[in-house]
């Protein structure tokens, strides 16, 4: 299995706490703190989230952003490292 980043990681982190709804670029960016960085770095990180969970698992919702499907966010979950 492909490894993560830390900044895949955190964008996953988004579209798991967006279940059933669609997270567009910019909230993706501030909420994984990616606001220092090229607004591309998302399309990068959503590569490879791609990768590991399967290319229809992240669902583009055209002009709008990406949202999880059902069966990933149950994957996404196992993926992300425990909080304390």
């Amino acid at each position: 299995m492909e490894q993560l980043s830390a900044t895949d990681l955190s964008v996953l982190r988004v579209l798991v706490d967006f279940p059933g709804r669609v997270a567009s670029r910019e909230s993706i960016m501030r909420l994984a703190g990616l606001t220092d960085v090229s607004s591309r770095r998302v399309d990068s990180s959503l590569v490879a989230l791609r990768r590991v969970l399967g290319a229809d698992n992240i669902i583009t919702v055209r002009r709008r952003g990406w949202m999880l499907s059902d069966e990933a966010q149950k994957l996404a979950v196992k993926l992300l490292p425990r909080e304390i």
